[in-house]
């Protein structure tokens, strides 16, 4: 997600910090490069100028020009510009007032809408709400079974619609048994079609003069850039939108659909889908992407999905074992198994601060998921005593480990190695810890210190 963007942004920016002091012609020069290189990230043509223009206005003032680092005043003038393109601040999904809240999923087919209906029930579930699915896509083949699984799947019921029905009929009967069963929110997966037409607007108005709908949110992929923006537009004005989900953010989408919908239609994106699995579904923040998009990283939502996977009793025991040197292979498995549950390493590494520079260098490490699996098949073919262990590990019992990993030795020797780097590391981090703690206590008055 961004990536090109972040790169081309990074290499602009990079000239600017090398002036000692900044003129109007350099600032345009730097312009005219950011601009060809949202034009290359799909990004609409108005909402182009429109950002140029203002940047530019800004970039040029007095308090930029006269700073003592006007390089760096320009990049805070473009994340601040970039933050309101994307819509300035998180919008949340309206779960107040009446109860059950209905929210209606609508876009052209094969824009993911069944499984980010299934992904959107998750996220609340796992907020403490009581989802209720409805499929009312009478159409499409399988699409009311294919509904049906996903809930099985996320353990959130499914109304029991047939092909027979009206769709209008489907919402009311399900917000009754949504309202008797106790379920506070019901997410309808609607129709679809390949492109916008009067048939799929008139039904989808049907289903929102049938019931009172919180939320219509809109679900566009990615991938389609500046198509994703006009079909928004065209629902926008015939169905009134709250709100866009984009999927497919993960895969190779440039990044223009999300710089320009929130310009060309007024609404908000609430949510992104960065991934396949069910739990691949996160609120969209503009702060952060502003920040991803210009290499800052986003700590904020690496923190969010550390806390998701790990248990505060079991950090606080891992941090005990690492200051006791007790840390096993057992325990490093238990991490590297964590990391997975976060998502895909490159989505991970996006959110370091600076990485898009450690990308650059020719012999950066190249974060791989293929890695990632092949040192948990190696740590699950060690026995017991090996794993509680390591310096039992002779070579014998390497060859043993790379023969049922399916890998080799030299694999099996560097996955050791670098347990070993990580036991070395913690261990200077404990000792010098404690040596600061010891220098503090000495410099305090007798009376105070503690053993």
């Amino acid at each position: 997600m961004f990536e090109n963007l972040t790169e081309r942004l990074d290499g602009v920016f990079k000239k600017l910090r090398g002036h000692g002091r900044l003129t109007e012609a350099n600032i345009e020069e730097a312009m005219r490069e950011v601009r060809t290189a949202l034009l290359e990230a799909d990004v609409n043509l108005q909402v182009v100028k429109d950002f140029i223009a203002s940047v530019t206005a800004k970039a040029i003032g007095q308090e930029v020009l006269t700073s003592l680092a006007p390089g760096q005043q320009v990049v805070k003038v473009v994340y601040e510009e970039l933050v309101t393109l994307l819509g300035s601040y998180t919008e949340p999904l309206r779960l107040d007032g009446r109860q059950p809240v209905l929210i209606m999923m609508a876009g052209l087919q094969g824009s993911g809408k069944t499984t980010t209906s299934a992904k959107l029930a998750y996220l609340l579930k796992e907020k403490g709400r009581k989802p209720f699915l409805v499929p009312a896509d009478i159409y499409r083949p399988a699409a009311i079974e294919q509904l049906h699984v996903l809930g099985a799947q996320i353990g959130v019921p499914v109304f029991a619609s047939t092909v027979e029905q009206k769709p209008a009929d489907i919402a009311r009967q399900a917000e009754a048994q949504a309202k008797a069963a106790g379920y506070d929110t019901v997410i309808i997966d609607t129709a679809g079609r390949l492109h916008v037409d009067e048939k799929l607007m008139a039904e989808l108005q049907e289903i929102a003069q049938a019931v009172p709908l919180a939320e219509v949110l809109f679900v566009a992929d990615a991938m389609t850039g500046q198509d994703a923006v006009t079909v928004a537009a065209k629902f926008s004005n015939d169905l009134d939108i709250s709100g866009v989900i984009l999927t497919k953010m993960e895969g190779d989408a440039r990044g223009g659909a999300a710089l320009s919908v929130k310009q060309i239609t007024g609404k908000p994106i609430k949510f992104i889908g960065l991934g396949e699995g069910l739990d691949a579904l996160d609120i969209f923040h503009p702060d952060r992407a502003a920040s991803r998009i210009l290499g800052m990283g986003d700590v904020l939502s690496l923190i969010e999905k550390a806390e998701k996977v790990v248990d505060e009793k079991k950090a606080k025991q891992l941090a005990n074992k690492l200051r006791k040197n007790t840390f096993t292979l057992d325990d490093f498995l238990e991490q590297l198994q964590h990391i997975k549950k976060m998502g895909s390493m490159e989505q991970l590494m996006s959110m370091v601060p600076g990485i898009n520079k450690l990308k650059q260098l020719k012999d950066a490490p190249k974060p791989s998921e293929k890695e990632l699996f092949k040192t948990e098949a190696i740590i699950l073919s060690m026995n017991k005593k090996e794993r509680a262990n390591y310096k039992i590990i002779n070579a014998s019992r390497r060859i043993r480990i790379a023969n049922g990993s399916g890998t080799s030795v030299a694999e099996v020797n560097r996955v050791l190695k670098s347990y070993t780097m990580m036991l070395k590391m913690m261990k200077t981090i404990s000792g010098k810890s404690a040596m600061v703690k010891d220098g503090l206590r000495r410099k305090l008055p007798k009376g105070l210190r503690r053993r």
